[in-house]
């Protein structure tokens, strides 16, 4: 009886210590976002004439302008002990991912797009001046937070990202054009995982992405360049 009972203890405490263990935050969620401009919906204004098919639109790399003291920090969690885990970029750095979705849009649009380019600074001085192409557009990340409270019954996703756009004439050397736009998502879901948290930076990021294109503006002045 007396070793049956040191047996039940030990086997009670080593589900204790797996329950505990299960329960516990883990260190950081690590999320990408992948915006997927396949089902954009192209304004007609955008589209490009024949003289613009001809022409190839070069896309940099964006700046991180965040106020924040670590830029690899995108959001956090807030787990159910109110404990507070922050959540990092899986594999794409976040300036590498708007670009790569600027980039995905405009193909989507039928435009010419070249490669990602380094990074552009966003002064007049120093635009860059890739070959065979005559439009750059580069921009920043003013803002991003990719959140989620976790509660019972269920958890909130909260996305916000907020971003500029330059348009600049790589000959002239000139910023033609310059937009600002945020983009807010939102979602209440009974279960939580780090996938759930990457698609809703996504959904943000392919808002924001076509908010910037719908402006006429914007359109105007990339016709009027490309077809120079």
């Amino acid at each position: 009886m007396k070793r049956n009972g040191v047996k039940g203890l030990l086997i009670f405490l080593a589900a204790a210590v797996f329950g505990l263990a299960g329960c516990a935050a883990p260190g950081i969620y690590s999320v990408n976002m992948d915006y997927d401009a396949q089902r954009a919906a192209i304004p007609s204004y955008l589209k490009p004439d024949q003289k613009a098919l001809q022409a190839i639109i070069s896309v940099a790399e964006f700046s991180d302008v965040r106020k924040i003291s670590d830029p690899l920090v995108i959001g956090r969690v807030i787990e159910k002990n109110g404990v507070k885990v922050l959540v990092l970029p899986k594999t794409t750095k976040p300036t590498e991912a708007v670009a790569q979705g600027v980039r995905a849009y405009l193909r989507r649009a039928g435009f010419n797009v070249s490669g990602i380019l380094d990074r552009w600074d966003l002064h007049e001085q120093t635009i860059l001046q890739p070959p065979n192409s005559r439009l750059l557009i580069g921009g920043a990340i003013e803002g991003l937070e990719v959140d989620c409270r976790r509660a019972f019954p269920t958890n909130t996703y909260t996305t916000k990202i907020r971003l500029t756009l330059y348009l600049a004439d790589t000959a002239q050397k000139k910023i033609l054009y310059r937009s600002t736009v945020e983009a807010t998502t939102s979602l209440e879901h009974a279960l939580f995982s780090e996938e759930r948290l990457g698609e809703q930076a996504s959904v943000a990021l392919g808002d924001a992405i076509e908010k910037l294109f719908e402006k006429h503006e914007l359109s105007q002045q990339m016709s009027q360049l490309l077809s120079r």
